[in-house]
């Protein structure tokens, strides 16, 4: 007998094998719950592939979003007074918190000097995502969490640099590497400056940046200590 198929007593069976009106109508709730019991499962079914589609969709096409994972306006460019690096001051030139995109924008002024020219420098700011805008300043959108083991690292205005309060990783305000255990400079967000608005990517992050050598660091060390 089917699984999906009600049992049915004896007395239902002699009516069932007797014909008339009776026998029509068991038959007919017998249908009925089988119609039933394949239509739950297929619903079930439905629901669980529905369900599978759209897990695969948010990963393949984070950037819908338009929280964190996709693309958020986190300003104005105005929002941002580029400095050079060792005057950098958070929230104030410089370097900008933003919560909502777990992001530091770094806006570098014009006459930052930095240690590379020519082609190798035009290959490593692409290499580290920073972007050069139309009046001559870089930017670059840092994220916020350290490549050790991924506590929030906060800027440190007293030594011009970023130091993770967990296990000592130290960052230039560039977020390159500059001690400490992390396995590499701090990740980035792709970025974009347009019609005036500041635009970080979260959905698009490179976390390929290795620790810089002597052929590949853009900003000269900070000369001031970061204490503990």
């Amino acid at each position: 007998m089917d699984s999906d198929t009600p049992n049915i007593s004896p007395q239902q069976y002699e009516v069932l094998h007797g014909g008339g009106a009776e026998a029509a109508e068991i038959a007919r709730q017998r249908l009925s719950r089988r119609s039933f019991l394949r239509r739950s499962m297929l619903a079930v079914f439905g629901v669980s592939a529905a369900a599978s589609v759209s897990g695969a969709l948010f990963y393949l096409y984070p950037s819908v979003s338009s929280g964190f994972g996709g693309k958020i306006v986190v300003g104005k460019t105005t929002d941002f007074k580029a400095a050079t690096p060792a005057t950098f001051m958070l929230e104030q030139q410089g370097v900008f918190h933003r919560p909502t995109a777990r992001t530091y924008v770094i806006h570098m002024d014009a006459s930052t000097q930095f240690k590379l020219t020519g082609a190798d420098l035009a290959a490593q700011l692409s290499e580290e995502n920073i972007v050069k805008d139309k009046d001559g300043s870089y930017w670059v959108a840092l994220y916020q969490k350290c490549v050790h083991l991924g506590c929030t690292v906060p800027f440190r205005d007293n030594c011009a640099s970023f130091k993770c309060p967990c296990h000592g990783s130290h960052y230039n305000v560039d977020g390159e590497f500059l001690d400490g255990p992390a396995p590499r400079s701090l990740d980035r967000f792709a970025f974009s400056v347009a019609d005036g608005n500041v635009t970080v990517d979260t959905g698009t992050i490179n976390n390929k940046v290795a620790h810089p050598d002597p052929t590949t660091r853009l900003i000269s060390v900070p000369t001031i200590a970061c204490s503990a």
